[in-house]
């Protein structure tokens, strides 16, 4: 009568993954859960979900994702969907492209930026005949 999906074992789990300080990572990272980022990544990182750069963290290439937090050291370009934090402890240089911005007083933002707007479709009813 209700037939329930059954999860994945990650969702079960949770969908954080985490790299911790001390870790240097060299390549990609493709994930499709949340990221947080406490170590150095050298390459490129892409996800449908969020990123959380720590304060001791760093990533030096690209990023491509839904949703950013940046405390840590951030190099090269940088596209997000919806909104971009950058806490006052954040090092940010390069290329940026988001939806929205949002940065604290102290946070070093010297990058390019450029402001996508999201737009809702909006319906009109149907004209009644």
């Amino acid at each position: 009568m209700f037939d329930k999906k059954s999860k994945s074992y990650t969702e079960l789990l949770g969908k954080t993954n985490r790299i911790v300080e001390g870790t240097t990572i060299t390549g990609d990272i493709i994930s499709e859960a949340d990221f947080r980022l406490d170590g150095n990544l050298i390459g490129n990182f892409q996800s449908r979900g969020k990123i959380v750069i720590g304060p001791a963290g760093s990533v030096t290439g690209d990023i491509t994702c839904k949703n950013a937090d940046i405390e840590g050291k951030f190099s090269g370009k940088m596209q997000i969907t919806e909104v971009l934090n950058v806490k006052s402890k954040a090092s940010i240089h390069g290329e940026v492209s988001v939806g929205k911005l949002s940065v604290e007083p102290g946070a070093d933002f010297s990058a390019s930026c450029v402001m996508n707007n999201i737009v809702k479709k909006q319906t009109l009813p149907d004209a009644e005949k």
